[in-house]
């Protein structure tokens, strides 16, 4: 298993467990924040992360001298998926739709990052 799929998806569990625990503090009756925040954490930290840690390990490879495709697109994906999570987290905190922004656009180019990886790996035998 590549290093970056363990790195996803141990911070996809981590946030999993976050995701829940979000969720009985708003249902104790938390801050009204906090939604964005339990649907964030749970489908781009905890489903999201799974996703793209599992899809990077298991698809077929790109070919022989680069299995996995572009490493520093793939490091970047990364980067900008969490990143663009904590962003959401404390956008949503400090109500602030400046960091809202910059947060969607960054988790807008992990997406583009993921498919331009796996796109090139789904193809027929």
């Amino acid at each position: 298993m590549p290093p970056l799929t363990r790195w996803y998806i141990k911070l996809a569990l981590a946030y999993f467990l976050a995701a829940l625990a979000a969720g009985v503090w708003q249902a104790a009756g938390g801050p009204l924040w906090l939604t964005p925040v339990y649907i964030h954490l749970f489908v781009v930290g905890w489903i999201t992360g799974m996703i793209f840690g599992v899809a990077y390990w298991m698809f077929p490879k790109y070919s022989k001298d680069s299995p996995r495709g572009s490493d520093w697109i793939a490091v970047a994906t990364f980067g900008l998926l969490h990143t663009g999570l904590w962003l959401r987290v404390v956008g949503e905190a400090r109500s602030s739709g400046e960091l809202l922004v910059v947060a969607a656009l960054f988790q807008w180019l992990a997406g583009t990052g993921f498919i331009v990886t796996t796109w090139p790996r789904v193809r027929e035998r």
